[in-house]
Order: C-alpha cells, then sequence, then structure tokens
C-alpha cells in the first residue's frame, strides 16, 4: 500500500462560474471526465449534491494494453459549495479488484478575470494499481480536456 497527497494547479481564462459548471453538470463532466478513446463508458451517473454519488464504468478497448478490462469509480460528495468548491471521496475498481481510494478537493478561485483551479489528490493505492505517478499524470490530462470542454 502507498499513500499519497499531490497538489495541481490550472489557470482558465473562463470566470469560477463556468469552470464550476464543468464538474456540475453532468453532460458536460462526461465530455471532459469520461469520454476518452481508448474506452467505452458503460455507465456514467452523477447526482451532484452533498451526500450525492457519482458512479462510472468503463470498459478499456482492443489496442489497449488490457482490452476487455472494466474500469469503476464509486464516490460521494462531501461537501459543496457554489462556484468555489467540490470535496468528493472515491474508490477505484479495476477488473473487479479494488485498486485505490481518493479524496479529492477542487477549488476554484477567481483569478482577475480568469479562474485558478486547485485539485489537493489524497490517495491510498493498493497493489496492483497504478500508483500517484500515473494518477497525477490522469488528473493533468484531465484538466487539459477540461480546457477544450470550456473553450466550447
Amino acid at each position: 500500500m502507498t499513500s499519497n497527497t499531490f497538489t495541481i494547479e490550472k489557470n482558465y481564462p473562463q470566470t469560477p462560474e463556468r469552470v464550476f459548471s464543468a464538474f456540475a453538470d453532468a453532460g458536460k463532466k462526461r465530455r471532459w471526465f469520461g469520454d476518452g478513446k481508448n474506452h467505452d463508458i458503460e455507465v456514467f451517473e452523477m447526482e451532484f449534491r452533498v451526500g450525492g454519488a457519482e458512479r462510472a464504468r468503463y470498459r478499456l478497448k482492443e489496442g489497449t494494453p488490457f482490452p476487455g478490462v472494466a474500469i469503476e469509480n464509486e464516490g460521494v460528495y462531501l461537501d459543496i459549495v457554489d462556484g468555489q468548491r467540490i470535496v468528493s471521496a472515491s474508490s477505484m475498481a479495476f477488473g473487479g479488484r479494488r485498486i485505490s481510494v481518493s479524496l479529492v478537493t477542487i477549488e476554484i478561485l477567481g483569478d482577475g478575470a480568469g479562474s485558478l483551479l486547485r485539485c489537493t489528490h489524497q490517495g491510498v493505492f493498493f497493489e496492483g494499481a497504478d500508483g500517484p505517478v500515473m494518477r497525477e499524470a490522469g488528473w493533468r490530462e484531465l484538466f487539459e480536456k477540461l480546457s477544450g470542454e470550456l473553450s466550447v
């Protein structure tokens, strides 16, 4: 087992309200957080409220290192401050085996005409997990995809 904490900061030219809505709206979040070229989405559900659940299941495509394997994420929203903060706890399973649990805090701060997004990820990675280096790289990639969602 490995424990790790990392923080990622990224600036966006959009307002905090616009950035926040990309997390709060299920359709928007699915586009930047769920969709991907290496997997098919089998389930993407979210109830964006304190105590609400988020659930996603992906199946890896042919041509990936693990074709046909399912990745499942289940989480709960612990704290939401409209336009400013989202705190969630989640677990990830790979091929039916839990590989990690995480506490993720998203802060969205006004930064001139735009926003500063600060993501603090506190994770515990079990045997066979992707590990903190790959997880941080994954979040950085997601925040680049968020840039594309916000520019639409």
